[in-house]
């Protein structure tokens, strides 16, 4: 998700990455390990208390420094591939201070410093990055080879992350500070697309010697903050790396629960038991005090993917019916209680230069009777709010003739199913600008024929000659006015029915301070967040 859309993750059935989990530390100078997290159903179980300086919810954790309290968050996606940067995990490891790449994205979405302290356009098809002074998590110096072997590997990661779809690369060290990236077709946004959290820079040592895509995150990172123990997919515990480029982290430390209930997350807020909380579902926001609440808009859009290749919706006159039934304006203001708009592409409000550009979809085949027609519809419920809009759609669906079958999961438990187009229709989140900031990328990498995230397994040439089109425009105003064309060919073929432009709401303890939500949902802690 995939953060994750929810989250977003390459598209191909496959099994988790081969991440090492060591029984030691990666740093050697550590002299103690962070002792396992008290682990309960729904967070009754014990977080550190407040100055304590402990790691972990017996204490047992290191003061960085012996400054700064550690935060406690719960979070609402547990690893779905180990923390492999290449999948939907790669949210979790920027949200949480630990992974950078070369570049980020500011609130315009415009590409800005981060491992790289500058860049220029040698020629069409390649650039040079200048990098600042860095250290890996690991001690060892952040150097041109070292970032070249980084991309390189994730270039050759499969499936690819979203990122790089359809893009191919070399990079090589340039002489002093600086890494030349070669494109094989010019890539006007390269900078954009090098600020991915899937593009993350890690250490030599992440990568080991197995499978290409295996790589380890734990102890070779470059961000403030520094892996230091994960228990499964329950909890994480991260130390302040004082190393860190940016300078000192405020706090000396993170304790992470994965918590799958957005209620429960809600309520570990309001008893004090953490100091953040994402994705607090719009049901709980009230019981929260107005000053802990914080609501972000994003470029998230909540869609129906309906699977082109199924039995059912393999016709387009069904897709159509499909798209008839919704009526996306009953769940903005009933499901979300007003806390998102309705659907009007995929690209929502957030986006906003894509309101005055909008093309009307053409093409559509017309709606035929659904006649019965069977299909199972599949959802999750990490994002608390999912499986009520899906037992919504159901009802839509059913009242216009289909017979639905719903099916709610975890998301990691789902995810491999929908992408290997086991489910006729799919409701999730999705973050438009999350994987590149690049409005066309989420089109090639979601709906084109080699798409890494195609949740609609769309395959059609006017899509992809569309695409295409958009993805060769340099001029800033011409890419966005392609990427709306484009947008207007996808939605022509009913394969994906937006439903609602989301703003997220995350809880945050009043005293706590700077954290970093972003519309792209790619931060939350920073080397600022304190409590």
């Amino acid at each position: 998700m995939h953060v994750p859309l929810g989250p977003r993750s390459p598209h191909s059935p496959r099994s988790p990455r081969g991440l090492r989990r060591p029984r030691r530390l990666p740093r050697l100078h550590r002299s103690r390990l962070l002792a396992f997290f008290c682990l309960t159903p729904l967070l009754a179980g014990c977080f550190a208390s407040s100055g304590s300086g402990s790691g972990g919810g017996n204490g047992q954790g290191r003061d960085a420094g012996g400054s700064g309290s550690r935060l406690r968050v719960a979070l609402a996606f547990p690893p779905a591939e180990n923390l492999s940067p290449y999948g939907a995990d790669a949210t979790i490891l920027s949200r949480l201070g630990v992974t950078e790449g070369l570049t980020a994205l500011d609130g315009n979405g415009s590409a800005v410093p981060a491992l790289a302290a500058s860049w220029r356009r040698e020629d069409d098809r390649t650039w040079l990055f200048t990098l600042r002074e860095a250290v890996f998590h690991d001690g060892t110096d952040v150097t041109p080879a070292a970032v070249a072997a980084s991309l390189a590997r994730a270039g050759e990661a499969r499936p690819a992350p979203a990122a790089l779809a359809g893009v191919a690369f070399t990079a090589k060290a340039a002489g002093g500070a600086a890494v030349r990236v070669t494109t094989a077709a010019p890539d006007p946004v390269l900078p954009l697309r090098l600020s991915s959290p899937s593009l993350a820079v890690l250490s030599p040592k992440a990568y080991g010697k197995g499978k290409k895509d295996a790589v380890d995150p734990v102890g070779t990172a470059t961000g403030p903050f520094e892996i230091t123990r994960v228990t499964g997919t329950s909890a994480a515990a991260l130390d302040r790396f004082d190393g860190y480029w940016g300078g000192r982290a405020q706090s000396s430390g993170v304790d992470v629960r994965f918590v799958a209930d957005g209620a429960a997350r809600a309520n570990a807020l309001r008893t004090g038991q953490v100091d953040l909380a994402e994705a607090i579902p719009v049901a709980q926001a009230a019981t929260l005090d107005p000053g802990t609440r914080r609501e972000t808009a994003t470029t998230r859009t909540t869609s129906l993917h309906l699977n082109a290749r199924s039995v059912v919706f393999k016709d387009p006159a069904l897709r159509a019916a499909a798209r008839a039934a919704v009526d996306a304006s009953v769940l903005a203001e009933g499901v979300y209680e007003g806390h998102a708009d309705a659907g009007a592409g995929i690209y929502g409000p957030a986006v906003t230069w894509a309101q005055g550009k909008r093309v009307r979809p053409a093409g559509r085949a017309k709606a035929v009777a659904p006649g019965g027609a069977s299909l199972t519809l599949a959802a999750y419920d990490n994002r608390p709010e999912l499986p009520e809009v899906a037992q919504v759609l159901k009802q839509q669906l059913e009242k216009a003739g289909f017979k639905v079958t719903l099916e709610v999961r975890e998301y990691s438990r789902l995810e491999s199913d929908a992408l290997a187009g086991r489910f006729d229709a799919f409701v999730g989140a999705r973050n438009s600008l999350l994987d590149t900031g690049d409005p066309v990328s989420v089109l090639a990498g979601d709906f084109t024929c080699e798409g890494g995230y195609n949740l609609a397994r769309l395959c059609d040439p006017d899509v992809d000659r569309a695409v295409g089109k958009a993805r060769a425009a340099a001029d800033a105003d011409e890419r966005q006015d392609a990427a709306m064309a484009a947008e207007a060919v996808i939605l022509g073929t009913d394969a994906v029915v937006p439903l609602v432009h989301q703003r997220i709401i995350t809880g945050v303890a009043a005293r706590v301070g700077g954290v970093t939500p972003d519309l792209y949902e790619r931060t939350l802690v920073g080397a600022g967040t304190r409590r």
